[in-house]
């Protein structure tokens, strides 16, 4: 009876142990790092034919060739700064490393959840989070989107083409300057209608009804080029454009024309901007998960590196080619200085 009760008190002191090496390791949320990659989308996360999806590819490509698991967690409308920090925080505190942030709205979370778990390796998508532990990934998308002005200004017949943006954020005005820019330079006289799903909100990424309802606007106004930069909500815009005979709609992040998402739209999809998203989320994992270097600093896809491009598929803008190719190399020499601001 009394050897039964000493094995049982080592049994229990044994348990204690653990459970207290468990809680201080859970703490601190660095214990186990090899869980593989965690990632928190913006809204609309994966299976938004657009950005989140963008960054899924990269995720994916990275899970199969490096064989590792991982965890994903998205965005709500409604979701709070708090909200978007407990994603992180609750991803480095199960183990997973590296942890991605997709889009600039998780800009305040990230930078205090790596200041909070300095061993851990983060990434921010389209923002720049100063901290030697985040990698910040950001693109030339008024590059790429000069280029779609271009396209846009020699493809309309009406001589008015229409930008929806997702909202009036820095990055997305961005895309409507460089669109504008393009247009402008191409055709002086081509008038170009901006506007935005939900000023001041991330909400305008995801509402692809109200995306469509802005495209409808705009083609009454016989507008019959729109680019879109809002995620989702484009989505709706390219199903709007689809139904009027004549009009065309430009993809944004991903070759939208190859989204199965959108096939039924895929012939008035004259292209797309696409970001290297994709491609730069993989080369974050990898660095950090394969060659044991891991990415700092801010890192930019531009134009001149293939970080943006202009998609030619349907063919559609095969008799406009070498006019857009002649502006890329333009644009990668230095000769156009393409704006990154938009004030309209």
């Amino acid at each position: 009876m009394r050897r039964v009760s000493k094995i049982a008190v080592a049994g229990i002191a044994t348990a204690a142990l653990a459970f207290s090496a468990t809680a201080c390791g859970s703490s601190s949320g660095e214990g186990d790092k090899d869980k593989g990659i965690g990632l928190a989308y913006d809204v609309g996360g994966r299976g938004d034919h657009s950005f989140n999806d963008s960054a899924a590819k990269g995720l994916d490509k990275a899970k199969k060739d490096l064989k590792v698991g991982g965890k994903e967690m998205t965005a709500k409308n409604t979701d709070t700064e708090a909200d978007r920090y407990q994603k992180l925080a609750d991803l480095a505190d199960a183990g997973y490393n590296p942890v991605v942030g997709v889009g600039y709205a998780y800009t305040p979370s990230l930078a205090k959840a790596a200041k909070k778990y300095k061993d851990t390796d983060f990434a921010i998508v389209d923002s720049v989070v100063e901290a030697k532990n985040v990698t910040s990934l950001v693109s030339a998308e008024h590059e790429g989107s000069y280029l779609a002005g271009v396209a846009a200004a020699l493809k309309s017949k009406s001589g008015k083409v229409g930008f929806i943006g997702g909202t009036n954020s820095a990055l997305i005005k961005k895309f409507a300057a460089g669109y504008v820019q393009g247009v402008k330079a191409t055709k002086p006289k081509a008038t170009v209608d901006v506007q935005w799903v939900t000023p001041g909100s991330t909400d305008g990424f995801a509402l692809p009804d109200r995306g469509k309802d802005i495209a409808e606007g705009m083609l009454d106004k016989n507008i019959d080029v729109i680019y879109s930069a809002a995620g989702g909500s484009g989505a709706g815009a390219i199903e709007a454009t689809a139904k009027k005979k004549g009009t065309w709609s430009i993809g944004v992040d991903g070759d939208q024309y190859y989204e199965q998402g959108l096939a039924n739209y895929k012939n008035s999809i004259l292209t797309s901007v696409v970001k290297n998203v994709d491609g730069s989320v993989y080369d974050f994992i990898t660095s950090v998960l394969k060659d044991k270097k891991p990415m700092t600093g801010v890192q930019t896809y531009d134009l001149k590196q293939g970080g943006v491009s202009l998609s030619y598929s349907g063919g559609f803008l095969d008799d406009i080619k070498p006019k857009i190719e002649e502006a890329k190399k333009k644009i990668i020499a230095g000769d156009i200085k393409v704006t990154s601001t938009y004030s309209g």
